[in-house]
């Protein structure tokens, strides 16, 4: 009687276990996804097809609510905080909206500053993300670092013509970040914080006369309506990420989470970057197709604001070592 109430009970906790997992196994997820971004961005085309990619890969178990225009999340200061206090579950924005918070990830934004493979956003979101695990996920604590995008340089969307360094002296010029802040402080010009979409109001009411963009974000936010000018070449690139709150993707079954790890990664980032590109082209054509006219900046010229922009990159890398950070090790694998 002993041993068949053992068998039985061995029997039905094995069954209980086949239905757990079967029922872990079963268990469907809808991740809230938030950006400040307009709804024609890059990066929500990314976020369409990454949540398509992912609902068909787990049968329809797993899939992504996305929220553009800091619908949810609120502005681009906000974003990552938003998701590190489970509001969202990921979120996409730019360092340079929490000036000095992301002091590594920033030294990707130093002047001319990109990896020896190529000044694209293919290859540097690639090396940034490939960077992350070591060097930047101290920074973004309380984040799971999905991957690192690193936009196209940007370039200076003004209106009136810039042509020479002397041209921006007391130009007040929209910037985010402190390395941007930096830049356009060495140029002569007046640095002025104003969030992406809010600038082509600014421009309009005369509060900036330029603005730093690559030409994907300046079509994204439809800044040639107000400006007809852009300087090359680009001058510096800024610094994004997709981050995930930890404990909403602790709480995924296995499956799912080797769903959302195959799915991300320095692999995502070159392949996000490289929508970027494509979009960087179109939306230069876009502006072109407005009127916009484009400059070159003559070579004495780019040699003479080099030489300005060397102070900014030294102690750009001071300060992030006195900060007890390896700056300089970070800057010289991703230059590498």
């Amino acid at each position: 009687m002993t041993m068949a109430i053992s068998r039985r009970t061995f029997a039905l906790t094995g069954a209980c276990a086949l239905i757990t997992a079967r029922s872990a196994c079963a268990q469907t997820a809808e991740l809230k996804v938030s950006h400040f971004l307009p709804p024609n961005h890059t990066f929500q085309k990314a976020m369409v097809a990454w949540s398509d990619d992912l609902e068909k890969q787990s049968a329809g178990r797993l899939k992504l609510r996305i929220y553009p225009t800091g619908q949810l999340g609120g502005g681009p200061n906000r974003q990552f905080d938003a998701a590190r206090n489970g509001v969202v579950d990921i979120a996409i924005s730019l360092h340079g909206a929490t000036p000095g918070r992301y002091a590594m990830t920033e030294l990707a934004s130093l002047p001319f500053a990109s990896p020896s493979a190529g000044n694209t956003s293919t290859v540097a979101s690639r090396r940034l993300s490939e960077l992350a695990t070591e060097y930047l996920s101290k920074e973004h604590e309380g984040l799971r670092i999905l991957w690192m995008a690193v936009t196209p340089p940007l370039m200076f969307h003004s209106k009136s013509p810039i042509r020479t360094i002397a041209d921006f002296k007391g130009k007040r010029i929209r910037y985010a970040g402190v390395q941007f802040k930096n830049i356009i402080d060495s140029l002569g010009a007046v640095p002025l914080l104003v969030p992406p979409q809010e600038t082509q109001d600014g421009l309009a009411k005369g509060i900036i006369d330029a603005a730093t963009f690559p030409y994907e974000g300046a079509a994204s936010f439809d800044i040639a309506t107000i400006t007809k000018y852009a300087l090359e070449p680009g001058v510096s690139s800024a610094t994004f990420a997709v981050v995930m709150n930890p404990a909403k993707y602790a709480s995924l079954p296995d499956d799912l989470k080797s769903l959302i790890d195959k799915t991300t990664g320095p692999e995502a980032a070159a392949k996000f970057g490289a929508m970027w590109d494509d979009a960087e082209r179109d939306g230069k054509a876009a502006m072109l197709a407005k009127g916009t006219q484009v400059s070159t900046l003559a070579e004495d010229q780019l040699e003479q604001m080099k030489a300005l922009f060397k102070p900014q990159v030294e102690a750009a890398l001071t300060e992030v070592e006195n900060q007890g950070k390896p700056g300089r090790k970070l800057f010289a694998a991703y230059l590498k």
